[in-house]
């Protein structure tokens, strides 16, 4: 028996049959729609958190939802520069990535992560299949250079990080009508072939756009989107992050989340979340109940 079978059995069968009925309303309502989920954080190194979120994946597939999950790997990457010597360095939230880091980026999340994600949402009965952005030329893109905040006529050239300049949803349409989960590791390929370390959240923000998804859920290790106080905020508009971000409330890694999430919210996705990925099952909490786990950026 697994953590969150085991979970089950203390609740009571009318507890039980009062949290299906809460959920039928969700389902109907989300039922042939595209749910878009950036898997990281702590859900992705977690046993139990693991077990939980592949469980989530495979029911909201079965009740008739297409689910497609963009994963991280910052933690399994850093874990590998470690064994080799290497330490990592990021500037505005993106990973700086030279030649050598290139090739570990791309092993590991090509690889090691991604087959690990295919192999958890298959274990727990889902239909899962392992994707880069390289696969049938999924997500092209361009070096990205980033502006200097104390100098802003100059670049910031970060290496081998791409910017998308185009996402191609054939591959996944195919995926989708054959009854598969894509599970999508986030580097891109360029003009000449070359490869590109992508931001996942930018990556999963881009694809459901694309894709016109209902939502765009994005796991963290926050509760969502924090004020000064550290207080929960559970909605948020775009001059509200405009003023976070120029008081320094909103820096590092949660930058990149942000502006992906208010990409997406302005480009025809019904809906972004950044949600608590530390809670069990808060994907199922944030799509199938009353009850939200994080914080919804709104469009305006």
């Amino acid at each position: 028996m697994t953590d969150c079978a085991a979970a089950l059995q203390n609740l009571s069968p009318a507890t039980e049959a009062a949290i299906l009925a809460e959920a039928l309303p969700y389902i109907q309502r989300f039922h042939g729609k595209t749910i878009v989920v950036k898997y990281g954080g702590n859900a992705m190194t977690d046993e139990h958190l693991k077990q939980c979120f592949a469980r989530d994946v495979v029911l909201l597939s079965l009740v008739g939802m297409n689910v497609v999950v963009v994963h991280g790997g910052g933690p399994q990457i850093e874990n590998m520069l470690g064994r080799i010597g290497k330490k990592g360095e990021f500037i505005q939230g993106m990973r700086v990535t030279d030649a050598e880091t290139m090739e570990i980026v791309e092993m590991v999340l090509g690889g090691h992560v991604n087959k690990d994600v295919v192999n958890l949402i298959n274990h727990a009965g889902g239909r899962a299949v392992g994707l880069t952005g390289k696969d049938g030329q999924l997500i092209r893109a361009k070096k990205l250079l980033l502006a200097d905040r104390e100098k802003p006529d100059d670049m910031i050239d970060v290496g081998q990080v791409g910017d998308i300049t185009h996402v191609d949803p054939s591959l996944l349409r195919h995926l989708k009508e054959g009854g598969f989960i894509p599970v999508i590791a986030p580097i891109g390929v360029g003009k000449e072939g070359e490869t590109y370390n992508i931001n996942a959240d930018v990556v999963a923000g881009k694809i459901a756009e694309v894709l016109k998804a209902e939502k765009l859920v994005l796991l963290t290790n926050t509760a969502g989107v924090l004020d000064q106080n550290g207080e929960l905020i559970t909605g948020i508009t775009p001059q509200q992050i405009d003023a976070m971000v120029a008081d320094g409330s909103l820096s590092g890694g949660m930058l990149p989340k942000i502006g992906s999430a208010l990409d997406a919210a302005r480009n025809g996705v019904k809906s972004v979340h950044i949600i608590d990925g530390r809670v069990e099952h808060a994907l199922l909490l944030e799509i199938l109940t009353d009850h939200g786990v994080g914080t919804m950026i709104r469009s305006h």
